[in-house]
C-alpha cells in the first residue's frame, strides 16, 4: 500500500516512545490500528483524553451540542421525564451518561429538571461512566452541587437498571481497526515503524476473524464493489463489546445514542474510499493520523446499523433512528423558535444570537445531521405503544 508522509513532529514524546515499544514487542513489530488509536487517546498519563484538561469547547479542539446553549440538555431532559412517565413514575428511576465531557450536559439536565421537574428530579439516579480521570475531576468540580454517582461498569449489577442510558458523541471515539483491499482480499492496517523511526502503515492479514463476522453482521460485502482495489475503510469491534455491556445492564428502560455516522449501506458507500477517520485540532480537521500524536482527537463515523444490529443479538429492541434536528424539534425546539418572534423583552441583537444558537443544533449541514438511535429491553406491550417524543416526526427520506 502506498505509505503517506508521517511525521512526529509537534507530538508527545513520551507517547511515541511508548508506542514505538509496544510495537517492538509484538511479534511482527506491528500493531493495529485500533491499538495505536487507543494509545493516543487513552493512555492513562499521556494519551489525549488524559494529558489536557481542555481539549473540549471553544477553547479546545472541537464542539459538542451542549455547548452552544442549555437547550440541547433541556429538551433531552424533557425526553427522560416521558420516558419516567410511561414506566408510571416508578421511585427508583437511574439515568447513565457514558462519556460526559465536561459535565456540561449533565448539569445542564439536573438543573433544568430540578427546576421544572422537582419530583423527578427528586427521584433518578445519576450515574456517570467515564474513562478519563481528568474529565471526571472536571466534571466532579461543576457537578458538585447535585447528587451524581460516578463508577465503572463493573460496579453496576447485571440487569440492574431502571431508567435510561445515553451518551453525545462517545461511539465515534472509540479506537477503530482500519480495513483495506488489496489483491481482492480484505486486509488490515496495521502501524509499524521505519528505520528513522517514523511511523508507517503496512497492510497484513486481519488481526480477528471478528472483522469479517462484522460485515456479516451488517450485510457488506466490500469486495463486490466496483473497482475496489485500494478502498479503506474502518470496523468498530469495541462498539459492539460496548452494547452488549450496556445491554446486560439494563433491565427494562432505554438506550441513547447521539453521533455523527450512517446506517451500513451509506457508511460502506463505493465512493467513500478512503473510510471516515479524522482529526481534530484547535477546531480545524486534518486527515493526518501521526501528527500532533497524543494531542488532537482521532474519531470515526458511526455505523447505526452495526449498533441495531449487535443490540438485537443482545437483547435489544429498535425503537427508532432519525436525526437530530427530527428528534429536538419533536421534544420542543420548534416552540423555542417560535418563542423568538415575539421578542418579549429581549434586544435584536440577543434574539438574532438566541435564534442562530437554536439553529446551529439542528443545521442539516452539522449537528443537525447526527444520527439518534433509539433502543430498549423490557418494555412491557403496554410501554412499547406510547411513541417517545423524541420519535414522533417522521424521519427524512
Amino acid at each position: 500500500m502506498n505509505q503517506p508522509q508521517l511525521t512526529i513532529n509537534n507530538s508527545n514524546e513520551n507517547l511515541c516512545k511508548i508506542i514505538h515499544q509496544s510495537i517492538s514487542e509484538s511479534p511482527k513489530k506491528r500493531i493495529t490500528f485500533a491499538e495505536y488509536m487507543d494509545l493516543v487517546l487513552y493512555h492513562p498519563q499521556y494519551g489525549y483524553y488524559a494529558s489536557y484538561p481542555v481539549n473540549i469547547g471553544k477553547q479546545g479542539d472541537f464542539l459538542t451540542s451542549s455547548h452552544w446553549s442549555a437547550d440541547f440538555g433541556e429538551l433531552l431532559a424533557e425526553q427522560f421525564v416521558q420516558m419516567w412517565d410511561i414506566f408510571q413514575r416508578p421511585h427508583n428511576f437511574t439515568l447513565v451518561e457514558m462519556g460526559a465531557g465536561k459535565g456540561i450536559l449533565a448539569e445542564q439536565i439536573l438543573g433544568y429538571l430540578k427546576q421544572n421537574y422537582l419530583d423527578f428530579f427528586q427521584t433518578i439516579e445519576y450515574l456517570i461512566i467515564e474513562k478519563s480521570e481528568v474529565l471526571k475531576e472536571e466534571q466532579k468540580q461543576r457537578l458538585h452541587s447535585y447528587k451524581v454517582r460516578w463508577c465503572d461498569w463493573d460496579e453496576i449489577s447485571h440487569s440492574s437498571i431502571t431508567g435510561c442510558l445515553f451518551s453525545n458523541e462517545l461511539v465515534d471515539a472509540f479506537p477503530v481497526h482500519k480495513i483495506i483491499i488489496e489483491n481482492q482480499e480484505l486486509l488490515e492496517v496495521y502501524v509499524s515503524s521505519d528505520s528513522d523511526g517514523k511511523f508507517i502503515e503496512i497492510s497484513g492479514e486481519t488481526s480477528t476473524p471478528r472483522i469479517a463476522e462484522y460485515f456479516n453482521l451488517v450485510g457488506i460485502d466490500l469486495l463486490a464493489f466496483p473497482d475496489v482495489e485500494g478502498y479503506q475503510t474502518e470496523v468498530n469491534l469495541q462498539a459492539l463489546d460496548w452494547i452488549n455491556t450496556v445491554a446486560s445492564k439494563l433491565q427494562n428502560g432505554y438506550l441513547l445514542t447521539i453521533d455523527y455516522g450512517y446506517q451500513a449501506p451509506r457508511y460502506y458507500n463505493p465512493t467513500r474510499r478512503q473510510g471516515t477517520l479524522q482529526c481534530y485540532y484547535q477546531h480545524h480537521r486534518n486527515n493526518d493520523l501521526y501528527w500532533n500524536i497524543g494531542r488532537q482527537d482521532i474519531t470515526a463515523h458511526v455505523d447505526f446499523t452495526a449498533l441495531e444490529k449487535q443490540g438485537i443479538l443482545s437483547g435489544l429492541e429498535n425503537l427508532g433512528f432519525t436525526q437530530q434536528a427530527l428528534f429536538l424539534m419533536a421534544l420542543g425546539l420548534g416552540d423555542r423558535l417560535n418563542e423568538l418572534s415575539n421578542n418579549q423583552g429581549f434586544s435584536i441583537q440577543e434574539v438574532l444570537r438566541r435564534r442562530e444558537v437554536l439553529h446551529s443544533l439542528i443545521d442539516p449541514m452539522g449537528l443537525g445531521n447526527f444520527g439518534v438511535l433509539v433502543q430498549s429491553k423490557g418494555l412491557s406491550e403496554e410501554e412499547k405503544k406510547q411513541v417517545l417524543k423524541g420519535l414522533s416526526m417522521p424521519p427524512m427520506v
